[in-house]
């Protein structure tokens, strides 16, 4: 279905985005790796999963990415981001900008006017800054937000900065919105 709606013969990178418990992991992962075997994906990839479930997800397939929410705000994925990077997955942070939260002046907004940059762009070079593993996925709604985003890759982070960032972010920003909140891709 996926293939028809897209247009195209494979997919390159095909997220399980939840792992029903009623259903024994090896047999969903067993489908993605029929497909891949077949053609269809390219790359298997994990979405919303703890580190047993990673772990035992990657003794079953190769897998190339997980999707978790993380951001400075909420960094309960902190071990599953470890374990990618040693093992050299890539790890996609969904929801980077906390549903907004880390968007408004009142959390990051002076760090960010330090370094000439608006409190997304601070809160996305956390990110890139935590791990060469990061790639986040900020929601973007015009060019403009785009390019905003982009150029979060060109601030570079004093250590104190960091910690900073760290502190401001937890006592200072609300998230919006469910938990599970998707983020639009670039």
């Amino acid at each position: 279905m996926s293939l028809r709606r897209l247009q195209v013969e494979r997919i390159g990178l095909y997220y399980l985005h939840r792992i029903d418990p009623a259903v024994p992991l090896e047999d969903q992962l067993g489908v993605l790796r029929d497909m891949q075997a077949e053609g269809k994906i390219r790359h298997i990839g994990l979405s919303k999963v703890t580190l047993e479930q990673l772990r035992t997800g990657s003794e079953l397939v190769d897998v190339a990415a997980v999707e978790n929410k993380y951001n400075v705000s909420n960094r309960a994925s902190e071990d599953v981001l470890q374990h990618c990077e040693n093992t050299g997955i890539s790890f996609v942070p969904y929801a980077p900008l906390a549903a907004g939260a880390l968007t408004t002046p009142d959390a990051l907004g002076q760090i960010a006017q330090d370094y000439g940059a608006t409190p997304a762009q601070l809160a996305l070079a956390w990110l890139l800054h935590q791990s060469p593993a990061i790639t986040p996925i900020p929601g973007t709604s015009s060019s403009a937000r785009l390019r905003e985003n982009l150029a979060a890759h060109q601030i570079d982070l004093a250590r104190a900065d960091m910690t900073a960032i760290e502190s401001a972010a937890t006592t200072g920003s609300k998230p919006r919105g469910g938990e599970d909140e998707p983020q639009a891709l670039l």
